[in-house]
C-alpha cells in the first residue's frame, strides 16, 4: 500500500494535509487488520462449536487393585551400550 500523492503533491503539501493522508492510510490499514482478526475469530468460533458437539469420553480409573493398566511404555527398559570406534 503506498501513498497516493507524488512528491511534487507533497511538497506542496502542507503538514496537514499530510497528516490527514497519513490518518486515512493508517484507517484503512486498521480496518483491514479487524477484519482478518474478525474472520480468525470467526474459525475459531466454528472450531469450538465442533467441538462441543462431540461427546466426553470418559478417562478409565482402575479402583481395585487386581486392574492394573496393560503393559505400556513405562514397562519397556530401554539399555544403551556404549559404542565401540
Amino acid at each position: 500500500m503506498g501513498l497516493d500523492i507524488n512528491d511534487s503533491e507533497a511538497e506542496s503539501a502542507g503538514p496537514i494535509e499530510l497528516v490527514t493522508d497519513l490518518s486515512e492510510i493508517v484507517a484503512q490499514c486498521a480496518a483491514s487488520n479487524l477484519l482478518d482478526f474478525a474472520a480468525q475469530i470467526a474459525g475459531l468460533a466454528e472450531d469450538l462449536k465442533a467441538l462441543a458437539a462431540r461427546p466426553i469420553e470418559p478417562i478409565p480409573t482402575f479402583s481395585e487393585a487386581d486392574d492394573q493398566p496393560e503393559a505400556g511404555l513405562s514397562d519397556i527398559t530401554l539399555e544403551i551400550e556404549p559404542s565401540i570406534q
